[in-house]
């Protein structure tokens, strides 16, 4: 099986070096749907992959200088609560046996992929629209704080469930939230964020001995050279052109899970 993992791995990590998302939202459903793994394991095992990987985000964008530790701040109080407050909710479950925080987990996952698929589209028409737009950005628009925080608190929330999220729903309330910020502004503090937020998420599921380690370790062995591939290709592969094919594919898996 660990061939086929690493595969999987690779293919996966492609693709999050295409178009920076996805990760979590294939990876879960594909490893619950190809039975290598029970759902809460699954999610888990793919928030220590999403730390491991996001963690060179999060340094790169540091460096670079494209983290606003205002929206970071923002975003971590009420993503880091959203989150204990899910592993909250599956410690409960746990409790009440297995088949029925997995029954959970599965329907939720469905629901998050349903979710960001729509996203996708949207971002998509909202591209569109942008690039013939020739009005101005609303520059002394100031949103509230709490806008921020209610929205990561909610992501945050369904990212300790289904390890969907940290990036694709946040990344699209923030350009909503802050379009006078520079999109390259936004994704940094949302990798920072998630970073933060997968990795609380991820010891919480470590808690609930809900990782697969062996599991993890072939996913690396495909998704490093996947991403680093994926990334060079990235110049010359519009990601526009992907990020429908992407949508179609996680309504496609959050279909079959529900």
């Amino acid at each position: 099986m660990d061939l086929k993992v690493s595969i999987a791995g690779l293919v996966v990590g492609l693709l999050v070096g295409l178009t920076s998302m996805g990760g979590g939202a294939i990876m879960t459903p594909l490893l619950i749907l190809l039975g290598w793994a029970r759902p809460t394991v699954a999610v888990g095992t793919d928030l220590v992959w999403g730390a491991l990987t996001k963690s060179v985000g999060a340094l790169v964008h540091y460096r670079q200088k494209t983290v606003d530790p205002a929206i970071v701040k923002r975003l971590a109080t009420g993503s880091i609560p959203g989150a204990l407050a899910g592993i909250a909710l599956l410690a409960h479950l746990r409790r009440l046996g297995l088949a029925a925080m997995d029954h959970m987990v599965v329907r939720i996952l469905g629901v998050a992929l349903i979710m960001v698929a729509l996203v996708l589209f949207l971002r998509s028409v909202l591209a569109e629209r942008r690039g013939t737009s020739t009005g101005g950005s609303p520059r002394n628009f100031a949103p509230p704080a709490w806008l921020t925080t209610a929205v990561a608190a909610v992501v945050g929330f369904l990212v300790s469930l289904t390890s969907v999220g940290s990036g694709s729903l946040i990344v699209a309330c923030l350009v909503l939230i802050y379009p006078a910020v520079p999109l390259r502004r936004i994704v940094g503090s949302d990798i920072v964020n998630a970073l933060l937020l997968v990795g609380v998420s991820a010891l919480g599921h470590l808690g609930l001995g809900s990782i697969d380690f062996r599991l993890l370790a072939a996913l690396l062995l495909g998704s490093v050279p996947g991403v680093w591939l994926g990334s060079r290709m990235s110049a010359v592969f519009p990601e526009r052109a992907l990020r429908p094919i992407l949508a179609s594919t996680l309504l496609f898996l959050g279909y079959k899970l529900l």
